[in-house]
């Protein structure tokens, strides 16, 4: 039984013992036929042309894992953003872990999807929001067939929380192999502020394959800022999908630090639904190996007076892949667009490879759009310069590459963050370099 059939029939067991209402079978039950009709995409789909499941799903992955591991805090401080106060949401192979986390519902709501999806309290949010934005591609409508927990977070009118948000998943290894599809819904109402950080972590050799949906509703005025980190080991495959929907004058930004994992996939969707929004993708990618890291970015500009800003990086060495697949999209309506997309590249090594493909659909007449992609090589000149000045080669190496993706790294809001981004940067390219911020 190949891994399709085998979640096909695993369906009807999950549903009879998940708990809810008759709003959201329905919805897990479109889903699940989207998918057995749709199945995995494979590289004859254009948006998958270069990035192949085929060595991930040949896996006998558990979907259900069977229990939770016991994981203290000080074996796992590492990956949390510690030097700050914030709330926290943490999963231990895909359940909640109450003593890691701390989720409040003083005056917002940082809890638990499950109790989202089964308490009555909640039905209006999710029967206004739950699958609102996720698209009816299959990856999307497998994880909506099989929601269960994630995170659930809803901040209410003129709320500006005063601390960040962590969002974490660990995998322990508990099975041989697991699949683990964890379901995220941020709303933010009007004129609220919040910044959250999310990170996937396998803390096993075993393999660990995470199709994760997140959904964000900006609404009006209001402020999302979302970071994540993937920097995971090298038998670890995440799939993420992030559908971000804005109302007017809203402004939404994702921040995608790459820097580890087997396969890494991120399908990033915004959806400008007002005039006076502003979007931002920005993202750092540095990999080598055999790793592969796929970025495929849609900005969908309905309205006029809008703007949107992409901005990825890459380093590629080794045999790692990159892949950069951007699409801005402007409707006729969406008059006096302005919207910027950027994708450049460094392989430092012959044996990487780097494909991008940045794309314009523009109906529109009155607009201000650009988009382009470079790919090179490090500045000879420049390495000579630092060179003679007594900087050794891999430092000066560092340091260009460090200043290559330092304008991404600028637009951080959380200086905690930026300071552990630039750790994991040094440590990726191998120096101990005390970078400035």
């Amino acid at each position: 039984m190949d891994l399709k059939e085998k979640l096909i029939s695993s369906f009807l067991a999950f549903e009879e013992r998940v708990d809810v209402d008759a709003y959201v079978h329905d919805v897990r039950n479109e889903a699940i036929k989207i998918f057995e009709e749709k199945g995995f995409p494979t590289k004859k789909e254009e948006a998958w042309k270069y990035t192949s499941l085929n060595s991930v799903l040949k896996e006998d992955y558990s979907v259900f894992p069977k229990k939770e591991n016991a994981i203290e805090y000080n074996d796992v401080k590492k990956y949390f953003i510690h030097d700050i106060d914030t709330f926290n949401v943490v999963f231990i192979d895909g359940k909640y872990s109450s003593h890691l986390s701390q989720t409040t519902h003083d005056g917002l709501d940082v809890c638990l999807m499950s109790s989202a999806l089964t308490k009555p309290k909640y039905r209006l949010i999710i029967e206004n929001y739950f699958n609102k934005a996720a698209t009816k591609d299959s990856l999307p409508s497998l994880n909506t067939a099989f929601s269960c927990e994630g995170a659930y977070i809803h901040i209410p009118k003129n709320k500006m929380v005063q601390k960040p948000i962590q969002i974490i998943y660990f995998s322990t290894g508990n099975e041989s192999a697991t699949m683990l599809q964890p379901r995220n819904l941020i709303v933010a109402d009007e004129n609220s502020h919040v910044q959250i950080i999310e990170r996937h972590q396998s803390l096993t050799n075993n393999p660990v394959l995470t199709n994760s949906v997140t959904e964000i509703f900006a609404n009006k005025r209001s402020i999302v800022d979302y970071y994540k980190i993937q920097n995971d080991n090298q038998n670890a495959t995440l799939i993420d999908n992030t559908f971000i929907k804005q109302k007017q004058e809203s402004i939404a930004s994702v921040h995608t630090f790459a820097f580890g994992g087997k396969l890494v996939r991120n399908n990033l969707n915004f959806y400008q639904m007002g005039e006076h929004i502003e979007s931002i993708l920005k993202g750092v990618t540095i990999i080598g190996d055999k790793q592969h890291v796929d970025h495929n970015t849609l900005v969908h500009h309905i309205e006029p007076n809008c703007e949107s800003h992409q901005d990825y990086k890459g380093i590629f060495g080794e045999n790692s892949t990159g892949v950069f697949n951007g699409k801005i999209i402007v409707e006729k309506l969406a008059q006096k667009t302005n919207a910027f997309q950027a994708n450049n590249n460094i392989l430092i090594s012959d044996k990487a490879t780097i494909n991008t493909k940045p794309q314009l659909e523009i109906f529109a007449d009155d607009v201000k759009c650009s988009h382009g992609c470079t790919i090179g090589q490090l500045d000879e000149s420049a390495m000579f310069y630092m060179r003679s000045r007594g900087i050794p080669e891999k430092e000066a190496k560092a340091l260009l590459m460090y200043a290559f993706s330092n304008n991404v790294l600028s637009s951080v809001k959380i200086p905690e963050i930026k300071q552990r981004i630039t750790k994991i940067i040094a440590n990726k390219l191998g120096v101990k370099i005390g970078f400035d911020l």
